[in-house]
């Protein structure tokens, strides 16, 4: 668009040029003579040539906002992509039996869930020998888990959200008589690398699954920080 001013710029000079030398000619002509159309012309000309002037130079800052514009929506587009391909992706998501049914527990301490039949696993963060998810990056994570109850007329289960052996939060059932009850709960958390975070049964407590997957443990990186 800069090269079509500039054209237009250069094709009005040449109109002038070639008005001027028209102009001479007839003086030349007619020495010593000068008409009111002469004068008139060239005053028009240089009217004209001053209004494609003025264009010429609006035209000149518009393409040059245009132009930075352009610039500056290149480096957003680049930032972004920069970004998006930069992102470290983390997620898992896993159950508690990969065949089966039946009860786990009771076991006389505190253990580590150790969910085998894993859905996903996206930065193999999760270990499904031992139940334990490790951060690999510094960021800030959500984890969700679910319990199924031990389905037998005396409920007694608790299972609980760890970190790093603290507990963060639980989910039970220890009364009542129905058998069917299954509840979850879930955290938004910051973690370190090499943070862990598991499901803990605790102790002389039990659960129930089978092929339905009643018992789960998902988390994934909401972000880095």
């Amino acid at each position: 668009m800069m090269r079509v001013a500039v054209l237009i710029l250069a094709f009005s000079c040449w109109l002038c040029e070639a008005q001027a030398d028209k102009n001479n000619d007839r003086v030349s002509l007619y020495p010593g003579s000068t008409s009111c159309s002469d004068t008139c012309s060239l005053t028009s000309i240089s009217q004209t040539l001053g209004a494609v002037g003025e264009k010429v130079a609006n035209m000149v800052g518009k393409i040059t906002h245009l132009e930075e514009k352009l610039q500056n929506t290149g480096k957003e587009v680049l930032e972004l992509r920069s970004l998006i391909k930069g992102a470290p992706q983390v997620a898992f998501s896993a159950a508690l039996r990969d065949s089966g049914s039946g009860n786990t527990g009771p076991i006389s301490a505190n253990t580590p869930l150790q969910y085998k039949r894993v859905f996903s696993n996206t930065g193999s963060g999760y270990n499904p020998s031992t139940g334990i998810f490790t951060a690999m990056v510094k960021g800030m994570y959500f984890f969700r888990f679910s319990m199924f109850n031990n389905i037998n007329p005396h409920a007694n289960s608790v299972v609980s959200l760890m970190k790093n052996g603290v507990r963060l939060t639980s989910v039970w059932d220890t009364s009542g008589t129905d058998s069917n009850d299954m509840g979850s709960n879930a955290a938004v958390i910051p973690l370190d690398v090499g943070d862990n975070v598991y499901v803990e049964l605790q102790a002389h407590r039990i659960i129930y699954d089978d092929s339905m997957n009643y018992n789960t443990f998902s988390g994934f990186l909401l972000f880095t920080m």
